[in-house]
């Protein structure tokens, strides 16, 4: 029997990003995808668990105006219940609450999970289980945290066979310098919109700029971390993530800092992919 109720809740997180993209003035082209791919499954004759877990993520893309990207989108929604780029657009991104779409982990062990281990992501949940940091946590141990590595991973690779090698078919090293100057020198003269996360933020302060740009047929997000490490490390305003999109909606991430050490100390680097940062530096210099 079809359960409208999840390809409702689907299709109204696509006309949410599409509404906020909107917005936030970002590319067009990107706000037309997602509310295409909304009304295909808003008109959707068939359960979107029952396509994926029948077909995985190829199913999806053989439905019409669902590209890669956006069917890898789907698939975290019905995996863990959120999507981190809805809540990323929104200022509500929540990785506690991230942590408690796991099995087995609660509110108050989310929360030692984020502030004993500095863990924001179910990728970083996922390889403290395997390095052993999860089971020495208070309250875990073994059987708990291999409980737990095995949902997460099970979890995870519902989307991960549909992602492409991001660093190899990604923009180069100097169209992420040149986005994160764009985002630093636009944010510094007051020309962005703002939004107002939720995290580290108690008087809900719209104070976090948001950049959407493009660069040939690639189009970008970045705004500056607002992760516990980056507070920790009064970095707030020098750490930018640029989430990065081509025209099938997939998306990559980089964060580019500026270094603290070696030869390039003082210079913009886009973290692991510090080799090719000090090439292009070397060139130019």
């Amino acid at each position: 029997m079809l359960d409208n109720s999840i390809n409702h809740d689907v299709a109204t997180k696509l006309r949410e990003v599409a509404d906020i993209l909107e917005q936030q003035g970002a590319n067009p082209f990107r706000i037309r995808a997602y509310r295409r791919a909304a009304e295909t499954v808003t008109h959707l004759e068939a359960d979107l668990p029952d396509l994926l877990e029948q077909g995985g993520i190829d199913a999806l893309i053989e439905l019409p105006n669902i590209g890669r990207g956006i069917a890898t989108a789907i698939a975290e929604i019905l995996a863990t219940g959120r999507w981190a780029q809805l809540e990323r657009l929104r200022g509500s991104l929540d990785p506690v609450k991230r942590l408690q779409s796991v099995a087995g982990i609660g509110p108050k062990l989310a929360q030692r999970i984020h502030d004993e281990l500095h863990i924001d992501t179910l990728e970083g949940l996922e390889l403290a289980a395997h390095d052993g940091r999860l089971e020495e946590l208070e309250g875990v141990g073994v059987r708990r945290a291999t409980s737990i590595s095995a949902t997460v991973e099970n979890m995870l690779d519902r989307v991960r066979s549909s992602r492409h090698n991001q660093d190899e078919n990604g923009p180069s090293v100097e169209m992420l310098l040149d986005v994160d100057r764009e985002y630093r020198e636009k944010s510094s003269a007051g020309e962005l919109p703002t939004i107002a996360p939720r995290r580290f933020n108690p008087n809900g302060e719209a104070w976090l700029p948001i950049l959407h740009t493009e660069r040939n047929d690639w189009h970008f997000t970045a705004l500056f971390s607002n992760t516990a490490r980056a507070h920790e490390l009064g970095h707030t305003h020098d750490w930018v993530v640029i989430y990065h999109y081509n025209d099938h909606q997939e998306e990559g991430q980089h964060t580019v800092v500026t270094e603290t050490h070696g030869a390039m100390i003082g210079q913009r680097v886009v973290r692991g992919l510090e080799i090719e940062c000090r090439a292009l530096w070397e060139n130019n210099n």
